[in-house]
Formats: structure tokens, C-alpha cells, sequence
């Protein structure tokens, strides 16, 4: 069973503290966008965080579906992380190669399939190379281990209950992409995307969560300044978007360190909205 909870945030100092001990799980969950040209796996083999794991957000997804890493169902998520060497009894902790981009999907992946205890590392790869800390090219082979995987549907959305959201409001929407993108003023980087935002979306780039020069997250009173700024009640309930469910999560993270537990992710996000021909989208400013 998986009672132990963990920080949401652990810092390098900590987590170089903890390198050698069993109870660790350590995962590089490393992902782009389709148009910056990187690998993140290569990059991974190359040099990581010694002990880490590759976690794969495409092969860790529901293959079956024409999305982008959408959530698998429980077998294979049980399947994929027991691989990973993750246990029920595991404290993972969770970096990408950005600072914080896609670790936090990684993140909230873990924690909506019921395993509570999991970190991001805060400011990720790129503080622990500015702190000049040991990295590794050696990709280990994790002991299988059992991984109990029961999805929360409930922190979930899909294209039917957004839709049915615009004209009912009962959750508010926030949508993590860039101002540009949000707008409709430039292109997706997905090809066969439309421009705009869901109508009644906010907009909180996940970006405004970040510090553009080191990478870690921003202090929680500058969080909670991001959301106040753009109308969001926290109050109430809130779902967020963005391209493909993946800095939707920073969000949701953000959230989180406010005290917010209950965000839902609109998984399929901007890549299932957009690319439906009859789906309404606004344009401009929220």
C-alpha cells in the first residue's frame, strides 16, 4: 500500500544527499516539443543524473490512440514503472533537462496513478550542471519491482466534459502555452493545428512559474501573483490545458505548492482541440 507523501519540491543538495540510498528512485522524464530539434533520450545517454532512469513519456502513454502521450491505462502504467524500479514503498524524484518542462507531467502522472510519494527536482538538470555535480553516461538496469497503478479518473478530462464546460463554467480553465500561442498570433508546433484557446480560458504560461535564468521554481508568492494576475479563483475548480498535457502539469504543480491539490488536466489539450475542425476557438486576449 502507498501511505508515505513526499515534498513537492526537492532541492539538488538533497537529492545529492540521497543518491546512494535504496528507497530513491531517480528519473530523467526529459521531453521537446516536435520543432526543437532534440533528442531527449540520446541527450539522456549521453549524460544524466548518475543512477537515473529514462522515463518515456511517449512509451509510457496509450498507444492507441492518434494524441500525444496520453495516459495509459493502469496495467501499463503498473507495467512500464515496475520496470523502472519503481516500488510502491519508493520516493521518486523527477528532472528534465529544461529546469522544469516536462517533469512535472511526470509528476502528475505518478500521483493520479496513486503513488503520492514523488518530487520534482527543483531547477533540474541544468542547476545540478551549473553546481558542477557528478553525472553518469551508464544506463542502469533497475530491478523490476511492483508498482500498484489505480488511475483517478476524477483528475482527468476529456473532450466531452470541456465541451460541455463552455457553456456550463462550472470549472474555470487555464491554459499553460505561451501568450502567442494562446492568442492565435502564432503558429502550434504541432502541423494542422489551429490558433486560438478553448473560449473562457485564462492564460498562465507555465514560463511565468519558472526563473528564465536558473530554472527553478518561482517563490510562492510570485505564483500565487501569475494566477491572481489573469482572473483565477482558487476557490474554485480549475482545469488546465496547454499543447499535450505536459506544462499543463506545471501548473497544476504550482497549484499545488498553493495549496491546491484538486487541479484536473485536460489531457488531450490543445493537440485534440485544435486539430478538430468543429471544436469553437477564440482568439486574442482572455
Amino acid at each position: 500500500m502507498k501511505h508515505r507523501t513526499a515534498p513537492i519540491l526537492v532541492s539538488t543538495e538533497w537529492l545529492a544527499e540521497q543518491l546512494d540510498t535504496t528507497h530513491v528512485v531517480v528519473l530523467d522524464a526529459s521531453f521537446h516539443l516536435p520543432d526543437a530539434g532534440r533528442d531527449p533520450r540520446a541527450e539522456y545517454e549521453v549524460e544524466h543524473i548518475p543512477g537515473a532512469s529514462f522515463f518515456d513519456i511517449e512509451d509510457v502513454s496509450d498507444r492507441s490512440v492518434d494524441l500525444p502521450h496520453m495516459l495509459p491505462d493502469d496495467r501499463t502504467m503498473a507495467e512500464k514503472c515496475g520496470a523502472l524500479g519503481i516500488g510502491d514503498d519508493a520516493h521518486v524524484v523527477v528532472y528534465d533537462s529544461l529546469g522544469l518542462f516536462s517533469a512535472a507531467r511526470v509528476w502528475w502522472m505518478l500521483r493520479v496513478f496513486g503513488h503520492p510519494c514523488v518530487s520534482v527536482l527543483d531547477g533540474g538538470l541544468p542547476k545540478w550542471l551549473a553546481q558542477g555535480r557528478a553525472t553518469s553516461a551508464d544506463v542502469p538496469t533497475p530491478k523490476r519491482q511492483m508498482f500498484s497503478a489505480k488511475l483517478e479518473t476524477g483528475a482527468v478530462r476529456g473532450l466531452a466534459v470541456m465541451l460541455d464546460n463552455i457553456d456550463s463554467k462550472a470549472e474555470q480553465v487555464v491554459d499553460a502555452r505561451g501568450a502567442g500561442r494562446f492568442q492565435g498570433s502564432v503558429p502550434e508546433p504541432r502541423p494542422g493545428m489551429r490558433s486560438g484557446h478553448i473560449p473562457g480560458a485564462v492564460n498562465v504560461p507555465y514560463s511565468e512559474l519558472v526563473e528564465t535564468d536558473t530554472g527553478v521554481v518561482k517563490s510562492v508568492a510570485n505564483i500565487e501573483k501569475a494566477f491572481a494576475c489573469a482572473g483565477l479563483d482558487l476557490e474554485r475548480p480549475v482545469v488546465a490545458s496547454c499543447g499535450s498535457g505536459v506544462t499543463a502539469c506545471v501548473l497544476a504543480l504550482g497549484l499545488a505548492l498553493l495549496g491546491k491539490h484538486d487541479t484536473a488536466i485536460y489531457d488531450g489539450s490543445w493537440s485534440e482541440w485544435g486539430a478538430l475542425s468543429d471544436t469553437p476557438i477564440d482568439s486574442g486576449a482572455s
